[in-house]
Formats: structure tokens, C-alpha cells, sequence
């Protein structure tokens, strides 16, 4: 009987996927649109068909939004209603949900179910667990000894593994693929500073890293499950069948592989507690701990919630902070270098700023102390203010869903019910002419800079790259070092030209990606 249903269901997929492709062939696309600029409401279907038009084509959803003063409710299938949702980019709604109303939404049981590869990451929880699990990680990221951990480590592997492959491609004349080098050079800053260990994914060989795979494997399968029915990826999953089959693989690998991390960390704790080993180093007054060792050295009676014996708790940690630190800042850097091809003169400003900036006497002094080096970031004003216009228009992580516990009127006047999905599509809200002005779609670095050259400061309910309210990201300066640390070397070594020809499409996954990766080319520069 499971052979038959599952045959079935095949069926009927399969001809609903033809349905689907007609009407997203381009000169079928209006059909999927009405006279008031809504997507059709189709009898069975809902609004699927027009989400499936929207993955390939953003811009149409863009348009939508703009049509539909920021807001309009999307509509499942009848037989999947839990796929209905209010979307929003209007600045007013985001900050009541996210901030003045913040603990009527939620991530919700259903998001969790989504994810539930990761366990109970940061991201995914909910209410006391979710309040132990962020105070505990402010106190880590917080520590001067973590953030110079973090800039050592960045700026080591910038030194001894970034530069020496440019100069190999550069050689060479190699054609590189600067996503995937970026992906790879912040999984391996990630597992150093969680586990103290290197992966070295990145190298000329690019060995393929399992735990890597594993977190793209997973990117990819929960995507499927946004966009699909839950009942069609359940179905998936109880086979082992498509996307569901890799994430189940993704899974095992997760807790193989988290459990070798942490059971060589608690050998390493031990044998240092009885005086074998090596410290660990001391700067400016406080220990440079890795991740992994201060969530098996956690203090629970501050964190009632969180069980440090617990080998879940320390694999669930582990991939939440390897997301965070891997996955974000790679797309952003991605994103800045194929921006700065197309804009030289932003190219040039950045460098002059730099030159302008570092201290008298550092290029004879190539090692710089953790507060030289953070004093000079610093200064680095129009950098920054490349780097937020990049993720304003190529947010990192392009959306983000709530669900409400009661009912509630929006700003806007919408209406939510209880237990009624929200979701606000970042890389859409970047990119709204109402929110942003009539030169919303122009990549302009100073609109950040004010008037007297400091940094300008937007609303993070209208810049939501970092969040806002009491889920504001707590790495949000230590991703900026790190970006900002990685650009400086790289521009004052390396021209980046992009390779001719090549198409630039982002493609849909838990953060936004090149469908096509970054393909350049690097010259060595002469005052390098």
C-alpha cells in the first residue's frame, strides 16, 4: 500500500510541476498576476504558482511589493493553508513585530520543524531558552580575549593561506571562483575559532570538506521545504527520497563529525587541567578562549536551560555559530567584490582611504597589535559604508519568518490572527523606493557617510541585515572586523577583474548565494 501511495502522490507532483512550468515560461509569467497587481489567487493552487515565479524571478516580486503599499497576504494551496502568510517590508510593521510587540512573535513550532537538523540553535528557539542561549553567547563575543581571537585568526589565515593561494592563481593566471574561496576561508576561521581547529578547506587542492557538504546539503533541502508543501517533503522524508534524502545524510554527518570536535576538546580541557599542553595564549589581559571550550566550561547556574554535559547542546552550538560566522559574512564579501567591478571609482575611494589611514611606518612593520589594528578599521568609515550598501541590496540572509501567539492590527492596518505566519523578504526591503528613495536600485556607498564624514545611522527596522529589537545580532561588530580586515588585505595586494561573460543570478538557499559563483581573475599589484 505505501508503494501505491507513494506512486501517486509521484503523479500528482509530477503533474502539478507541469502546470508549474508552463505558467512560468516568461511570456505565460503575466497570467500569474491580476489587474491590481496581485498574484492570482488560483482555485487548488493558491498563489503557489507565483512563488515559484518569484524564486526565478525577483524582480516580479519586487514590483508586487511596491504595488502593494509593502505589504500583501500570499496564499497556500488549500490543502497546504499553513503556507499562508502576511509579507511585509514596511519599515513600521517590522519594528512593531520585531520590537514594541516582540513577544507576541515568535519563531514557532513550525520553523523549528523546518530546521530541525540544527537541533535548538539560537536562531530557532523560543522564550527562556532562547533568552539563555543569547546571554550566553553576548558574554563569549563580548570578551576582549574572543575578539582578539577572532582578528588573529582572521588576520593569520589572510597571511598564510588567502594571499599565498592569490599569488599561486595570480602566477598561474587562473581563473578563480571567489565565492567558493570565500565560503571556504570563513569555514575554516569558524572551525578555529569553535573548535581550535583547522580544517584547511581552503588550499589549491580545495579538498571537499564533509561537514561543509553537509551544510550545504542541508541549505539546500530546507529551502525545498520552505517553498513546498509540508505534506510533499514529509512524504520525501519518510522515504528517504530527493532533497529530504540528503538532509538526513546532512544530519548524521552533523553528529559525527560535532562529536569528534567535542570529544578532542573535552581530552584537550582535561589534559590542561592537569598541566599538560600548552595554555592558551593571553592578550591584553584576557585568555583567547575558543567557542567550544567556554560552552563545555559554562557556568549552568547562570543558565539554568543549558546543560553543558549534554552533547546535543554542544553539536546544536557548534553548527548555530558555524552558520553564523561562515554562511554570512562569505555571501557578503561574495557580493562587495562583484560589486566593487562594477563601480571602480567606489574601488578607488576604498583604497585611497586606506592608504590615508594606515599608520606611519606599517608596511616595515607588517604585525600590528589587536588595538593598532582595530584603531585603523576604524577610521575606515567609507568601507563600511560599501560594505552595509552591498548587504543592503544583497542581504545575507534574504528573509526571515515570525509566527504570532495572539491576534493583532499592524501598523499598516493589517490584520494578524492567532498563529498566522509573517515574514519580511530583507532583500526585497532593500530595495524599495518608498523605504529607500527613487535611487534605491543604485549601489551609492554615501548615502551612509553623513555630512561630516561619520558613519550614517539608519534604522535597523529599515537596514534589517543585522535584525533588530532584542534579536539584534550579537556578532555584528566581529563579522564587520573580519570584513573589513579581509577587503583592506586583499585590495592592497590584488586587482579583481571579473571574467567576461560571466552571469551573475542569485540562487535560492538559507543565505544568498551566486547561482554561478564569482568567476575572476587576480593581478598582483605593483606596490604590493
Amino acid at each position: 500500500m505505501a508503494s501505491i501511495s507513494l506512486l501517486e502522490a509521484s503523479l500528482s507532483l509530477s503533474c502539478f510541476l507541469i502546470i508549474l512550468c508552463y505558467f512560468l515560461n516568461k511570456k505565460h509569467s503575466g497570467y500569474l498576476l491580476n489587474k491590481r497587481s496581485y498574484p492570482w489567487n488560483w482555485p487548488v493552487l493558491g498563489m503557489l504558482p507565483a512563488l515559484f515565479l518569484w524564486s526565478q524571478r525577483i524582480d516580479i516580486f519586487i514590483w508586487v511589493l511596491e504595488k502593494s503599499n509593502l505589504t500583501f497576504l500570499f496564499k497556500g494551496p488549500w490543502f497546504a493553508r499553513k503556507m499562508d502568510a502576511l509579507i511585509t517590508v514596511d519599515p513600521a510593521n517590522i519594528h512593531h513585530i520585531l520590537t514594541s510587540n516582540f513577544s507576541n512573535y515568535i519563531k514557532g513550532p513550525e520553523f523549528n520543524e523546518i530546521v530541525e537538523v540544527f537541533g535548538d540553535p539560537l536562531f530557532a528557539t523560543d522564550s527562556e531558552l532562547w533568552k539563555n542561549l543569547r546571554m550566553s553567547s553576548l558574554v563569549i563575543l563580548n570578551r576582549q580575549g574572543f575578539q582578539n581571537l577572532s582578528l588573529n585568526v582572521t588576520t593569520s589565515q589572510l597571511k598564510n593561506v588567502l594571499l599565498p593561494l592569490f599569488s599561486h592563481y595570480s602566477e598561474e593566471g587562473t581563473v578563480v571562483d571567489l565565492q567558493d574561496v570565500f565560503r571556504r576561508f570563513m569555514f575554516d576561521i569558524s572551525l578555529v575559532l569553535v573548535s581550535g581547529s583547522d580544517p584547511q578547506s581552503l588550499s589549491i587542492e580545495m579538498p571537499e570538506d564533509e561537514l561543509a557538504k553537509a551544510f550545504e546539503d542541508a541549505g539546500e533541502a530546507i529551502v525545498f521545504r520552505v517553498m513546498m508543501p509540508r505534506f510533499l517533503w514529509k512524504l520525501q522524508n519518510r522515504f528517504g527520497l530527493g532533497k529530504e534524502k540528503k538532509l538526513i545524510e546532512a544530519g548524521k554527518t552533523f553528529d559525527r563529525v560535532c562529536a569528534k570536535y567535542i570529544a578532542a576538546k573535552r581530552e584537550e580541557i582535561i589534559r590542561s587541567q592537569q598541566g599538560i599542553g600548552h595554555d592558551h595564549v593571553h592578550l591584553d589581559g584576557e585568555s583567547e578562549e575558543d567557542l567550544l571550550t567556554y560552552y563545555i566550561n559554562l557556568d549552568t547556574s547562570k543558565y539554568e536551560l543549558l546543560d553543558p554535559s549534554d552533547d546535543k547542546f554542544l553539536r546544536d552550538s557548534i553548527l548555530a555559530i558555524i552558520m553564523a560566522t561562515r554562511d554570512t559574512t562569505s555571501s557578503a564579501l561574495t557580493w562587495f567584490f562583484w560589486l566593487l567591478s562594477k563601480n571602480p571609482n567606489v574601488e578607488d575611494k576604498i583604497r585611497n582611504e586606506i592608504n590615508a589611514n594606515l599608520p606611519e611606518g606599517s608596511q616595515e612593520r607588517p604585525i600590528w597589535s589587536a588595538i593598532e589594528r582595530r584603531e585603523f578599521l576604524n577610521k575606515l568609515v567609507y568601507l563600511h559604508a560599501a560594505l552595509y550598501e552591498t548587504m543592503r541590496l544583497y542581504p545575507p540572509l534574504p528573509f526571515e519568518r515570525k509566527t504570532s501567539v495572539k491576534s493583532d492590527v499592524l501598523p499598516s492596518g493589517h490584520k494578524v490572527d492567532a498563529n498566522s505566519n509573517v515574514i519580511f523578504l530583507i532583500y526585497a526591503l532593500g530595495r524599495m523606493r518608498s523605504v529607500w528613495g527613487e535611487d534605491a536600485l543604485e549601489f551609492k556607498p554615501e548615502r551612509w557617510v553623513s555630512e561630516t564624514g561619520e558613519l550614517r545611522h539608519e534604522p535597523s527596522s529599515k537596514f534589517l541585515v543585522f535584525n533588530t529589537g532584542p534579536r539584534t545580532c550579537s556578532g555584528k561588530h566581529l563579522a564587520m572586523v573580519t570584513m573589513k580586515t579581509t577587503v583592506v588585505e586583499i585590495l592592497q595586494h590584488y586587482d579583481v577583474k571579473l571574467v567576461k561573460g560571466h552571469k551573475i543570478k542569485p540562487k535560492a538557499h538559507l543565505n544568498l548565494l551566486m547561482r554561478y559563483g564569482l568567476r575572476v581573475t587576480l593581478t598582483k599589484r605593483c606596490s604590493a
